[in-house]
């Protein structure tokens, strides 16, 4: 199974260690998934992206899961639209932390997957983020990373930093236009 490791490489301890396996059920939803991996990278994060449907290819997904405990590997995001079961066959699979990705489409928009994801039985949780929150799914993996790692936490730290003087920024930019009119 090839793996997708990020190019970027933080000094880190954990440079080249994947950490985060990001499952998704079909290749049409690279698009969005690959968003997840992005924003890991970006913190420093080592993740790899399998292509594996609930579905349509039950073995490749418990091939994966079994393959990530062997090289603990410590969150698994699983990303799916429409009858999006494939977080929750995963969280059926592992004592791992398991986050559901729920993704748009299908004649609900996404209200579908993110219900499928959601509604999990008790002693089976996924941890889900918003419709197409590839951002928040990374972001709450990091989080649950930086509990074990230092690194991750300040990375987390800067990143937020980043964002809120980017907030800022637009902010008063908005509100220099409006005091302009």
């Amino acid at each position: 199974m090839p793996k997708q490791h990020d190019e970027k490489k933080p000094d880190s301890t954990l440079t080249g260690r994947v950490l985060v396996g990001i499952l998704t059920g079909s290749p049409n939803d690279l698009p969005t998934v690959v968003k997840v991996r992005d924003t890991l990278s970006e913190l420093g994060i080592t993740s790899e992206i399998v292509v594996a449907s609930a579905h349509r290819t039950p073995d490749k997904v418990f091939a994966y899961i079994e393959r990530a405990h062997k090289e603990d590997v410590k969150v698994l995001i699983g990303c799916a639209g429409v009858a999006a079961h494939l977080a929750g066959v995963i969280a059926g699979h592992t004592r791992l932390p398991v986050i559901g990705l729920p993704l748009s489409g299908g004649i609900m928009s996404g209200l579908d997957a993110l219900l499928s994801t959601v509604q999990m039985p008790p002693g089976v949780p996924v941890a889900t983020v918003a419709v197409d929150g590839a951002k928040n799914a990374a972001m709450l993996a990091a989080r649950i990373l930086a509990l074990q790692f230092p690194e991750i936490n300040d990375a987390l730290d800067i990143a937020a930093k980043k964002e809120r003087a980017r907030y800022d920024l637009a902010a008063d930019e908005a509100l220099a236009k409006l005091t302009a009119q």
